[in-house]
């Protein structure tokens, strides 16, 4: 029996240490290539395109559509308490901010659909608000965890973004150097 029991001790620690291996690699892996990672070398990249449904009323936007204009991109979901602290400063930015040619976009995601909607009644969200429910375009834009906020010039050039709570401080700085660019 002892000896049964140090066996599953050490089958089970083998796979914790497999895991954990696995979640290094990845996050390795991930790092390199998203936006947020590129901007940090001081490489400029493109805003990653996606086509995403509206989660209120019916069609589909598609990032492309918006060239020529300032866009800020947040990835958000109706579980993340930093998420609900942060959406009356995009509210209010895209209030303040849609006259001069910038666009407030709220990407939904990992999350249910029901939950999303009524996030978007509570907050009274009047900006764009896209579905992706699977996380498809969060893991091209940095993944998990959320917040991620993004700041796209003109061009459709990414040149900031913030990871975590958006303040309005940041969210000020994030527009002007959008707007400068």
């Amino acid at each position: 029996m002892r000896r049964l029991r140090l066996v599953g001790q050490g089958v089970a620690i083998g796979l914790v240490a497999s895991l954990l291996g696995l979640l290094v690699w990845k996050v390795a892996q991930d790092e390199g290539g998203n936006p947020a990672a590129q901007l940090s070398r001081g490489e400029t990249t493109p805003a990653p395109s996606f086509a995403l449904r509206r989660l209120v009323g019916d069609g589909t936007l598609r990032l492309e559509s918006l060239r020529g204009k300032v866009v800020v991109i947040n990835f958000w979901a109706s579980w993340c308490e930093p998420c609900k602290k942060e959406m009356p400063r995009l509210e209010q930015a895209w209030q303040r901010y849609r006259g001069r040619g910038v666009t407030v976009i709220g990407v939904n995601t990992t999350d249910f659909t029901g939950d999303a909607q009524r996030f978007v009644k509570r907050y009274r969200l009047t900006f764009p608000v896209v579905r992706d429910g699977n996380g498809r375009v969060l893991a091209r834009y940095g993944g998990l965890p959320i917040p991620w906020t993004y700041f796209v010039n003109r061009e459709g050039l990414i040149v900031g973004y913030i990871r975590g709570e958006v303040t309005a401080e940041g969210l000020e700085d994030g527009l002007q150097e959008a707007l400068a660019t």
